[in-house]
C-alpha cells in the first residue's frame, strides 16, 4: 500500500521548506542606508540587533501584534528601529522613516526570497493526486497576499489554504496552529495529513502532538539533522525525495 493512499492532505512550512532568504539581512539594511546617503551599518551588529529586537517584539506582541490589533507596519517599524538602536545606530526621525520605508517595501516583495526549484512541481503533483495542500507559516499577511504569489506560489494552483500567524493569531510551535489547519482543510483527520517542515521544535513535534504524520527537510545539511533522525524523525534532503517516498510501497511513516 502506497503511503500516498493514506493521505488526504499535505501541509508545508514556507521559509526553509518552499522558499529561502537571498543574501544577508545586512545587505538590505545596507542598501536602505546607502539610498539615503548614509554608510552601511555593520552587518554583524545589525544581524545581532535584529535577532534580539525580533525576539523581544514576538514576546511582547506575538503573531505580529494580532491580539493587540497593532498595524503590521507599526510592528515592523518598532522592530527595525530597535534593531538599529541595539546595533548602535540612532537616526533622526526623518532619516529613520526613509530607511524604514525602503526596508519595509523590500521585505514586502519577492526581492529577498528565492523559491526552491522542486517546490512548485511538488505542490502541483500533490494537488493532481487529489490532496488538499496547505501552508502553515509564522508570517504576516504580506506572505499570503504579495510574496508567495510573486514567487509563483498561488492559492488555487499551488496551494488550497493557508494558516499565517499574523492573520490567524496563533503561531508555531503552538499545536493549535495545526488544529486550525486541519479545520481549514475541511476537518480532515490528522492521521490522514502529512506536515513537512524544517524545524523539529516548530514543525515536527507540534504536528505529531495533534496526531498528524510529519517529516523534516534538511536542505542546508544542518548539524541537527542527525539528532532529528535519532529522535525517530524521517529526514529527507528535498521535496523530490518526499515525492519518491510517498510514491513508494512503504506502508508507514
Amino acid at each position: 500500500m502506497f503511503l500516498l493512499s493514506r493521505l488526504r492532505c499535505i501541509t508545508l512550512d514556507v521559509t526553509g521548506t518552499l522558499i529561502a532568504y537571498k543574501g544577508e539581512l545586512g545587505d538590505y539594511y545596507c542598501m536602505a542606508a546607502k539610498a539615503v546617503g548614509l554608510p552601511c551599518p555593520d552587518y554583524k551588529r545589525v544581524h545581532e540587533g535584529f535577532k534580539l529586537a525580533y525576539i523581544e517584539m514576538a514576546k511582547k506582541y506575538p503573531c505580529f501584534g494580532f491580539a493587540a490589533k497593532m498595524p503590521n507596519i507599526v510592528w515592523w517599524k518598532t522592530c527595525v528601529r530597535d534593531s538599529f538602536v541595539r546595533a548602535g545606530y540612532e537616526y533622526d526621525e526623518e532619516t529613520f522613516e526613509k530607511i524604514f520605508r525602503r526596508i519595509y517595501a523590500t521585505f514586502g516583495s519577492s526581492a529577498p526570497y528565492t523559491i526552491f526549484p522542486d517546490s512548485i512541481p511538488f505542490l502541483r503533483w500533490a494537488r493532481e493526486k487529489g490532496l488538499k495542500v496547505g501552508i502553515i507559516s509564522n508570517a504576516e499577511y504580506r506572505y499570503q497576499d504579495v510574496i508567495l504569489p510573486a514567487l509563483g506560489l498561488n492559492q488555487g494552483s499551488e496551494w488550497d489554504f493557508g494558516v499565517f500567524s499574523g492573520l490567524d493569531g496563533v503561531e508555531k510551535p503552538d499545536p493549535r496552529i495545526y488544529t486550525v489547519a486541519l479545520e481549514k482543510a475541511g476537518n480532515i483527520a490528522p492521521e490522514e495529513t502529512l506536515h513537512i517542515g524544517d524545524s523539529m521544535r516548530k514543525d515536527y513535534v507540534p504536528a505529531k502532538s495533534v496526531g498528524m504524520n510529519a517529516l523534516l527537510l534538511d536542505r542546508f545539511k544542518t548539524p541537527d539533522a542527525e539528532e532529528w533522525r535519532e529522535s525517530g524523525a524521517i529526514v529527507l534532503p528535498d521535496l523530490v525525495a518526499v515525492q519518491e517516498l510517498l510514491s513508494s510501497e512503504k506502508s508507514t511513516f
